[in-house]
């Protein structure tokens, strides 16, 4: 059974924020990362972006399970599919 509120995603160095409320990820350049630093989150109602210590991916892939969680839509499986193949 699913809230229908969308789930907190992790972000890295204690930070938390709403799925829905993530609009952009951005990675950092090799140059500009240190300290763990990677990824460039744009958050709905702040003003500057919060640094991630993950990598953008990682981000996206927890807002896209957070967002389908909230909206009830079942999960697909974790088998990938081959060239050729129907998903089922």
């Amino acid at each position: 059974m699913t809230s229908g509120y969308p789930r907190m995603v992790a972000l890295g160095y204690g930070k938390l924020v709403r799925a829905d409320r993530i609009f952009a990820v951005v990675p950092l350049e090799p140059g500009e990362r240190g300290d763990g630093r990677r990824t460039y989150v744009h958050v709905e109602g702040v003003a500057e972006p919060l640094v991630a210590s993950r990598s953008e991916r990682a981000i996206l892939t927890d807002v896209d399970a957070a967002l389908t969680d909230a909206a009830g839509i079942p999960r697909a499986g974790r088998r990938g599919v081959r060239e050729g193949e129907v998903p089922p």
